[in-house]
């Protein structure tokens, strides 16, 4: 057996045909070819204009555009006008490159060459013939069009259609039904320009997104066959997926080249004609984020890069160096063509985003003819993830997309539409996409669990608590979450699901009370003060086990919730007090991370127990948690006493105007009185004002929204508040409409309720402003109809849940004031 080496076949090829061996000695000389030779380029190189460094110590000779080279494989003759430029760029095809011609019947059999190395000779056995009856097509000035129209393959090709169910759908000319799985509802796939869920709207694509089992078609590459310079950005979904792939044939049984994603790295797969040639990257793509790739191919060779990372290089087999492209580019998936299990470890399509394609300078426009320049493609949708590019979250934020919108999930302690705005976090808001995470329960919830939550929904569906034993959402769990309004509590011990439902539903946009306790398969669900209901679990298992993270408000991903939770969405409102097994946890500060987590509109987000106290959330209302040294509940040295007469604080700063004439108004006051009469709050911008005080004990608020008009009257007299002992008010103004609620107590309403009054004489300068705990005595009987301020304390004053206004404040002009005996 004789044994040969690449570079020696290529001298004998040269050698056989150079001199006319053979039949069709005159044919031969009339196609024009490129040969390897042994050697190298530089000094002394025999080519005339262009020198390739190929491998193997070979070289190749080339020309400058506008000539082509000579049959000696060296020189080069100029292009004249009776020579079109298809001819030149198809008849440049040596007898080794060009393996399926034919030469009058001659046929040029190699046998017994063994394949000692990866770059030598195709294996034994493999007969070559050349012809000179090639058929070519007219050749574009930069990619190679081997169609002369859209190609017949093209037309042919069918919809990737479900084959498991038929198609009940109507997806119009065009559409076609597809599941991903038995389980899942068909959906359309709809044509390139249409979209819609039955393909009824006219769509252009400007990013196209594939969904694994669709795909765009463009025309043959033209004048690639050596060389492949390619640019792309994709923003893939899942670790597998064809994303580029054209070549000579739709069976796979020519010349080839494919980049796809397998098992999350990047690769290029090609094939000259006589092996395939594999590149790939050493780090894995970023899923669900932008990648960039590079490619370049120079005839066998090929480097890859991907991101930022090294420059990685291939090489085919064999000598032969050129491909031939008369297959449609097929982009995000495989198109029409079939054979792929021998020649890719991948065969379906890519699941993600793709926004830019750039091969041999030449920029891609995937909308479809004549707007781009597909020529045809199913199932594709337009990349909303793409408008990520046009929202730059701060300080580590990421971009999320909805169906028509991208939004930034910013990180604790930022808010705003772009995270830009740095939040003092006091009691949580959640808006539908915020989580917070925490160290699970691990087993300190084996045999008992006890949890009580204080919450405030503004939706009436939504995921509160949860932690479980799997990432994939199987094992132990238990979770507890607003369905339709009701709070429903599911957990499961390892022998099956049990739920259980409050009687009633809670009301959207008040505090509610959550009490769960479960002991072995026991739970007993209590909300406010409605009946307990309680459920046993299946089985004989007792034990609940969780040592996945727990998170409260919602999850990063649904997939981490078992099924058994009936809701797939986060929870909206606010929580301000979560207590495990009798420990009261610190919402926030005990938290390993979470996202778009806000203030709760809350006097505690005013910090109304200065820097010296820990605001404690009371449904609306608050108690100062003081540092030591500090007196209890008040974290001051001891809060403001008022004695009735001349005995108050002004504020009449422009900040403070601009609060008190805001409509609605909410004031929040924190008091003690031993007086059954008197002016607690007075606030008054020269046309509106608002007063609260006690009347003979009953609380009343007071307001109107033009000073010269009639008042308007709430009186709260089912509470006693003249008892000497600390009570919390919240009072709100709404244009006419006024509320008052007394320590948690029922809401007083009373709406356009007017009462007669005196006409009121004018009122002077010095009256504007805010005065707490009364007047000056010249002022308080002509404009209050008080005749004294209050005989008591004032602790703290919140308004708009905002807005702290110390009574220590120092810009204050404080009159008569002395030091509340606690």
């Amino acid at each position: 057996m004789n044994t040969y080496s690449g570079p020696f076949w290529g001298l004998v090829v040269l050698f056989l045909f150079a001199n006319g061996y053979g039949k069709g000695q005159e044919e031969i000389q009339k196609i024009q070819f490129e040969a390897a030779f042994q050697g190298e380029c530089g000094h002394g190189s025999p080519c005339e204009q262009i020198c390739f460094e190929l491998h193997d110590g070979m070289y190749e000779c080339d020309c400058r555009d506008g000539f082509i080279l000579r049959s000696d494989g060296y020189s080069c003759a100029e292009l004249n006008s009776t020579v079109s430029t298809q001819s030149v760029e198809d008849l440049k095809l040596d007898l080794i490159y060009e393996k399926d011609a034919e030469l009058d019947a001659m046929e040029i059999s190699f046998s017994n060459i063994s394949d000692t190395d990866s770059n030598d000779i195709a294996q034994s056995s493999s007969n070559w013939t050349i012809t000179d009856s090639l058929n070519y097509t007219t050749v574009g000035p930069r990619l190679e069009q081997k169609l002369t129209s859209v190609s017949s393959t093209i037309l042919k090709s069918t919809l990737p259609i479900s084959t498991a169910r038929p198609c009940t759908l109507d997806c119009g000319p065009g559409g076609g039904c597809h599941a991903e799985t038995d389980e899942e509802p068909l959906k359309c796939l709809c044509p390139l320009g249409r979209g819609g869920e039955h393909c009824g709207r006219d769509m252009e694509i400007q990013s196209p997104r594939f969904t694994g089992s669709s795909w765009l078609a463009f025309p043959a590459l033209r004048g690639a066959y050596k060389h492949v310079q390619l640019s792309l950005e994709l923003r893939p979904e899942a670790y597998d997926g064809i994303f580029f792939l054209t070549g000579e044939r739709d069976d796979m049984a020519g010349d080839f080249m494919a980049l796809l994603l397998h098992q999350g790295f990047v690769e290029f797969r090609f094939d000259c004609g006589s092996g395939i040639g594999v590149v790939r990257s050493e780090e894995t793509v970023l899923l669900n984020q932008w990648n960039h790739v590079t490619l370049y191919r120079h005839r066998w060779d090929a480097w890859l890069q991907l991101n930022n990372g090294k420059h990685l290089q291939g090489r085919s087999k064999g000598l032969f160096s050129r491909i031939t492209f008369r297959e449609p580019l097929f982009i995000g998936g495989p198109g029409n063509t079939t054979g792929l299990d021998e020649k890719l470890p991948v065969a379906k399509g890519l699941k993600g985003c793709i926004r830019h394609l750039e091969v041999n300078d030449h920029v891609y426009k995937f909308a479809l003819e004549p707007n781009g320049e597909a020529i045809k493609g199913f199932g594709i949708e337009e990349c909303t993830a793409d408008r990520c590019s046009k929202v730059p979250c701060q300080h580590g934020g990421k971009c999320l997309t909805s169906e028509n919108t991208a939004v930034c999930l910013c990180p604790l302690g930022f808010s705003g539409d772009l995270c830009e705005i740095r939040v003092d976090l006091q009691v949580p808001l959640f808006n539908g996409s915020s989580h917070l995470r925490y160290k699970g329960l691990g087993e300190t919830a084996l045999t008992w669990l006890d949890l009580e939550i204080t919450f405030k929904p503004t939706v009436s569906d939504g995921l509160i608590i949860y932690n479980g034993h799997k990432m994939d959402g199987t094992g132990d769990f238990m979770g507890l979450y607003l369905n339709d309004g009701y709070v429903e509590f599911v957990y499961d011990l390892g022998t099956g699901a049990a739920s259980i439902r409050s009687q009633k539903k809670v009301q959207m946009g008040e505090w509610h009370e959550i009490r769960l306790s479960r002991t072995g398969r026991l739970a007993i669900l209590t909300i406010n003060d409605q009946l307990p209901v309680e459920v046993l679990t299946p089985g004989a298992f007792t034990q609940l086990f969780l040592p996945q993270n727990l998170y409260l408000g919602g999850v990063p991903n649904f997939s981490i919730v078992s099924p058994q939770i009936k809701i797939r969405s986060a929870f909206v409102g606010c929580i301000q007090k979560v207590e495990i097994n009798g420990r009261q946890m610190a919402i926030l500060a005990e938290a390993l991370g979470g996202a778009n987590v806000d203030n709760c509109p809350h006097p505690c987000v005013a910090r109304p127990c200065g820097e010296d106290g820990e605001c404690v959330p009371e449904m609306d209302y608050f108690t100062c948690k003081c540092k030591p040294g500090y007196r209890d509940h008040l974290c001051s040295r001891g809060p403001p006493s008022f004695h009735g007469i001349d005995s108050y604080f002004h504020l009449s700063d422009p900040t403070t105007m601009e609060v008190i004439s805001s409509d609605p108004l909410d004031i929040n006051v924190r008091f003690k009185s031993h007086s059954d009469s008197g002016l607690l709050i007075w606030a008054f911008t020269g046309n509106t004002f608002i007063s609260l005080g006690l009347w003979r004990g009953a609380l009343e608020l007071r307001y109107t929204s033009n000073y010269r008009e009639d008042e308007m009257l709430v009186v709260h007299n089912s509470s006693v508040v003249n008892d000497g002992l600390w009570h919390r008010i919240k009072a709100v103004r709404d244009g006419s409409t006024g509320l008052l609620i007394v320590d948690n107590g029922p809401a007083i309403t009373r709406q356009s309720v007017q009462i007669r009054s005196p006409d009121k004489p004018f009122a002077p300068s010095d009256s504007e402003g805010l005065f707490i705990g009364g007047m000056p005595h010249r002022l308080i009987g002509l404009l209050t109809g008080y005749k004294a301020g209050i005989r008591g304390c004032i602790a703290d004053l919140v308004i708009n849940a905002d807005y702290h206004l110390g009574v220590l404040n120092r810009s204050a002009i404080r009159h008569n004031i002395g030091e509340c005996e606690v």
